[in-house]
């Protein structure tokens, strides 16, 4: 009869104690890579297999993560999902993702079922960070977890996200400095993104800053089809008034708005310039070259998790952490075309130039 293999057979075979075998297969604390190594290759030689359920049942949690992120359909949170998946596979871990398609009521729902299954902490999206009744019951119940892309303005809640103020705000200063001076602002619905509040609050302030008078926000919904998109903006873009330059809020927004602006007879840039927020990679795939903000969508899931687990481990802090982000001002976004200039706002400020980004890279 085959002997069986226990974590005691491991750690007489890798020639350490139980307990550093324990938390090289939980990863909860760190050890040195000899140690690991010799860990992993006795796991490897035994066929060693804890047993789930019984570690469930100690630490009162499972070796999964839950993730809640807004949309499934969005590449953008597709990319930060995969950096999630891979820090938590490095640290034995798996993940339970769900999403809320924009419901902020579903919030609640969806965070439940993921505790009722007692992952060791959470990743998430929501529509408010500072107003929320579900983080406010996380945190309550010290239930650990990571806010990503989310910035929370006042509450102490651990994120990992770009400047979205800064961000836009440098985008409004690249079409001011191409000779826009009529913009648009298209924001997905303010009620379910603190993103695309705050990224339109970039555009105020390069707006007010150069001394003029922004149009009023247009929120669209992102899901919609190019056809609701055309609706929107039949009557904005008609007249020789009409704005030289859109901003979006994201970048499947910006693409549904180049689609819907050249079936209304417009060359999208000769006579009007679009730009998103994301950088996701389809945005690189369209001619000319979608112009936006690109973030680092990987890099964000991984450091939510890595953060997420030094919550688990003890950690106190809970702060907003920034990832540097790059402006691709170009492709979709040239020089303004000579249309009657439009009325300014009091005197006009000196245009920032655009020329350098909070990671201190030129765009691309």
């Amino acid at each position: 009869m085959p002997q069986t293999v226990t974590i005691r057979t491991v750690a007489e075979h890798a020639g350490c104690s139980i307990a550093t075998v324990s938390r090289v297969l939980n990863g909860t604390a760190r050890t040195s890579t000899e140690v690991e190594a010799r860990v992993r290759a006795a796991v490897a030689e035994l066929g060693f297999r804890p047993s789930e359920i019984g570690r469930s049942l100690k630490t009162l949690r499972t070796r999964t993560l839950g993730v809640v992120i807004p949309s499934l359909t969005n590449p953008v949170f597709a990319g930060s999902v995969a950096g999630m998946e891979a820090e938590a596979r490095h640290r034995a871990h798996t993940l339970l993702l769900t999403a809320t398609d924009y419901d902020a009521e579903r919030e609640w729902e969806l965070v439940g079922t993921l505790v009722a299954q007692r992952v060791a902490g959470l990743v998430l999206t929501v529509a408010d960070p500072d107003n929320n009744a579900t983080l406010d019951w996380l945190d309550a119940e010290r239930i650990p977890y990571v806010l990503v892309y989310n910035e929370p303005q006042g509450a102490s809640r651990a994120s990992v996200t770009v400047d979205n103020a800064g961000a836009s705000r440098a985008l409004t200063q690249a079409f001011l400095a191409a000779g826009h001076r009529r913009l648009l602002f298209i924001a997905g619905r303010f009620s379910t993104s603190d993103r695309s509040r705050l990224r339109h609050q970039g555009y105020l302030a390069a707006m007010a800053a150069a001394g003029l008078e922004p149009e009023p926000v247009l929120e669209l919904d992102y899901l919609a089809d190019t056809a609701a998109h055309r609706a929107a903006l039949a009557g904005l873009l008609a007249g020789p008034d009409r704005p030289t330059g859109i901003i979006c809020s994201n970048d499947l927004l910006a693409l549904s708005v180049i689609a819907a602006v050249r079936e209304m007879g417009l060359a999208v840039p000769e006579d009007i310039s679009v730009a998103g927020f994301d950088g996701i990679a389809i945005g690189r795939l369209v001619t000319p070259v979608l112009a936006t903000v690109d973030q680092p969508t990987r890099r964000m899931g991984e450091r939510a998790v890595a953060r997420l687990f030094d919550l688990i481990e003890g950690e106190r802090a809970r702060t907003v952490e920034h990832l540097p982000f790059e402006l691709r001002a170009a492709g979709t976004l040239a020089p303004a075309p000579h249309l009657p200039p439009a009325a300014p706002k009091g005197r006009r400020a000196a245009i920032p130039s655009p020329r350098q980004t909070a990671s201190g890279k030129a765009p691309r």
